[in-house]
């Protein structure tokens, strides 16, 4: 439509920004959730009626075709060129190099390969959300499917007089667990002061609750450090949450784990500050003998390192432990509890950097965002809270994964693709809010 003419000696005001509405679900959008939902939170494990429909292959194959027919707007492949993907690209590229190098070549060839369908995904993921709604909405997939994993557990998992915590369960274990936890609090939290439905910000705050509770049952003390650091970052850093809903909501948070922790908990808790009397620092198999021989690993073979996987080949082959198997004692092939020394001793140094790359790189992209949000985004949601709620959650991975082996997991590289996804929602450049404004006749 023609813009309508000025009369003479009318003055030129600034017309009214004009809000696009969002854009809905289409095909694409709904492959991104379920691949979302299955590989992050194995809904198809705890319904093993799903199995047989191989959702997160289908849910792969269909993204990665739809996205390849759908190159234009928000979605074309060039809105991806940022710092975090370019240390995602390099960690699969260097990933590869070391093959060659791997103790193992065949178990680092066959992990690789699994590695290209995770990050081929996260680019995927990325490139296919168009603003800040998708993202808000992959998000709530991610909280959801978090909340029914936990939930099912403690529904199937029962705790008693033998068993003061849970062990191993659908696909993770009870550490993973609390880590998968402790990313999608701050998702939940988001939900909770969002300005949405009540009923949408009541279901989020009893999936908060179960989130809690599941966190206490795993009885981890990784996932309570996590806890603590979360806790920190809200109080400190979550500046788009006022302080009094902050302390209120932490309260709440702390009241839940306090009335459902046992004695036995507390316990097991206090044991981080007496580490002296844990195994983890007595035995050989607990976890600082581990990262001190994974660090020893990995001055050996600082550039390409042992190769991908093959940590617990490494403790089983060249470890000074290994040695004793001459005599006939066996050796047990451990993890290396710990994602960047897992990194670091499979990939070499330049693997570690290039970790420690996507999720610094990811973290200042939601800050950049956190502080210069548009004035009025096309969903209407708080930009700003959604870009600190991500950055709550790689908080919550990057302290949760420092006592877990995760550094190729998809809790992480769905983080990274929401980030570099938010961030290409609000570009470099003059923050919206100042940008110069449109006019029309008056």
């Amino acid at each position: 439509m023609a813009e309508p003419l000025r009369p003479p000696g009318a003055p030129w005001v600034a017309a009214p920004p004009r809000r696009a509405r969002p854009a809905g679900w289409d095909l694409l959008l709904v492959t991104l959730a379920v691949y979302v939902a299955t590989s992050v939170g194995r809904v198809h494990q705890l319904f093993p009626v799903l199995l047989t429909l191989k959702p997160v292959l289908v849910s792969a194959v269909l993204a990665i075709g739809l996205f390849l027919l759908q190159q234009s707007g928000q979605r074309r492949v060039g809105l991806l060129r940022s710092s975090t993907t370019a240390c995602l690209v390099g960690l699969l590229v260097w990933s590869a190099v070391s093959v060659p190098a791997a103790l193992n070549q065949g178990l680092a060839f066959h992990a690789w390969t699994d590695f290209v369908r995770t990050m081929v995904m996260c680019l995927v993921l990325a490139g296919g959300l168009r603003g800040e709604r998708d993202v808000e909405r992959v998000m709530l997939v991610y909280f959801g499917v978090t909340v029914v994993y936990t939930a099912m557990v403690l529904l199937q998992f029962r705790l008693g007089a033998d068993s003061w915590r849970l062990g191993r369960l659908y696909y993770y274990d009870s550490n993973d667990l609390a880590t998968l936890i402790a990313t999608a609090m701050p998702l939940g939290l988001y939900f909770v002061l969002a300005r949405r439905h009540r009923v949408v910000r009541g279901l989020a705050a009893v999936g908060l609750a179960v989130l809690v509770v599941g966190l206490v049952r795993s009885g981890s003390r990784g996932g309570f450090v996590a806890l603590l650091a979360l806790a920190a970052f809200v109080l400190l850093g979550f500046t788009t949450i006022p302080a009094r809903a902050r302390l209120v909501g932490l309260a709440v948070i702390l009241g839940v784990a306090g009335t459902t922790a046992s004695d036995r908990y507390w316990a097991q808790m206090q044991t981080i500050l007496h580490p002296d009397q844990d195994y983890n620092s007595t035995s050989e198999a607990g976890r600082l003998k581990i990262w001190e021989r994974g660090l020893g690993y990995m001055a050996d073979r600082p550039v390409f390192g042992v190769g991908m996987h093959n940590f617990a080949v490494a403790e089983g082959t060249i470890s000074p432990l290994a040695k004793i198997q001459e005599r006939g004692i066996g050796v047990v092939w451990l993890a290396a509890h710990n994602s960047y020394i897992q990194v670091g001793t499979e990939l070499g140094v330049p693997g570690l950097l290039l970790l420690v790359g996507v999720i610094a790189t990811a973290f200042r992209s939601l800050r950049r965002v956190a502080r210069h949000p548009p004035r009025a985004s096309p969903s209407g949601g708080d930009v700003a809270r959604l870009a600190q709620s991500l950055m709550a959650a790689l908080v919550g991975f990057t302290v949760g994964a420092f006592f877990l082996s995760l550094a190729y997991s998809d809790m992480l590289y769905t983080l990274a693709a929401l980030s570099v996804a938010l961030a290409k929602s609000v570009p470099r450049g003059v923050p919206p809010s100042r940008q110069p404004p449109r006019y029309n006749a008056a």
